[in-house]
């Protein structure tokens, strides 16, 4: 709250109505202080309006110097124009597990009505999201069983990893006909970047790889190849566009980000934290946590989902 004292009361304000000089001069001032708003800034009061909160209207307040202007900015200012205050008004009422789509992909760990699910953003050329997905993900099943449910969405940063929008096409090819196809690639990938490019470390071969890997975990998947060889050779990037747009909607600007029930949680922060996310997020849902496991160790080659070491081929 900022309060400011005046000298001159006044009656009931009408909307539109425009500040008298002293008040509009009393709120400059205040606004000017409290930002500490250079002097080269011109400060635009615009007239009372009706506002939410009993006994005040708004005023919407726009800064500007050398022909740009800022977005506007809403203050309160009490009908008698002796206070004067900032509020924000934000909407909870959705649920936040809502605001972040797992819908149509390929899940891991618990089921549909899992209380927890954990939407990860990912990036199949990332280092970092190489090492999450090794070390993180089997942590997890392990302690929470199927308490979580766990998707993947598209991120490729294509600026950065030249072969990752393609990857990206050709697991979701997979992902059309066999969820658990999708994931042996995607374990494979994840656990092998460094070799997509080839010895001569290039997108094209890096391409050609991604492709005859995929597939050939689409014939130990039995899918119809025919279906899968057409999606690879068309090479559509529209759903992963997509799936880019809303993480960018999300904040999401960087990889691995994994939304713990709507919650973000990013960056290289201890398992710790993200564990607590998960729990409050299940006490959240009327669930009890299960008790904290051991972490896994640095120098142990992480596990899948099957108890098989991260470093095979899919299907093997």
């Amino acid at each position: 709250m900022l309060a400011a004292a005046g000298c001159h009361a006044q009656g009931p304000s009408a909307a539109g109505e425009k500040l008298s000089p002293d008040l509009a001069r009393r709120v400059e001032i205040l606004i000017r202080t409290r930002a500490n708003v250079p002097p080269y800034y011109d400060v635009t009061i615009g007239p009372r309006e009706k506002s939410d909160i009993p006994g005040y209207d708004q005023v919407t307040v726009f800064f500007s110097a050398e022909g740009k202007t800022s977005k506007p900015m809403n203050f309160l200012v009490s009908k008698d124009g002796k206070t004067m205050a900032q509020f924000n008004k934000f909407d909870i009422s959705a649920d936040p597990r809502t605001m972040v789509s797992d819908e149509g992909r390929p899940a891991r760990g618990g089921p549909p009505n899992a209380p927890v699910v954990i939407v990860g953003f990912d990036d199949l050329e990332c280092p970092f999201c190489a090492k999450m997905h090794a070390q993180l993900f089997p942590a997890l099943t392990m302690r929470y069983k199927d308490q979580v449910r766990i998707v993947y969405r598209d991120f490729p940063l294509t600026e950065i990893h030249p072969w990752a929008m393609h990857g990206a096409i050709d697991v979701n090819c997979l992902a059309a006909q066999s969820p658990e196809g999708y994931w042996n690639a995607v374990d494979y990938i994840h656990a092998h970047a460094g070799e997509m490019g080839g010895t001569e470390k290039t997108q094209a071969r890096a391409n050609e790889n991604l492709d005859n890997l995929v597939r050939e975990e689409g014939k130990r998947q039995k899918v119809n190849e025919a279906t899968l060889n057409a999606c690879i050779a068309k090479q559509d990037d529209s759903a992963v566009r997509a799936s880019m747009a809303m993480g960018t909607k999300l904040n999401v600007n960087a990889t691995p980000a994994l939304f713990v029930n709507g919650e973000l949680f990013e960056g290289a922060l201890p398992i710790e934290y993200l564990y607590r996310m998960i729990d409050n997020a299940l006490v959240a849902a009327g669930k009890t946590p299960p008790p904290p496991v051991p972490l896994p160790s640095a120098n142990e080659a992480p596990s899948n989902e099957s108890g098989q070491s991260a470093d095979h081929k899919p299907g093997e």
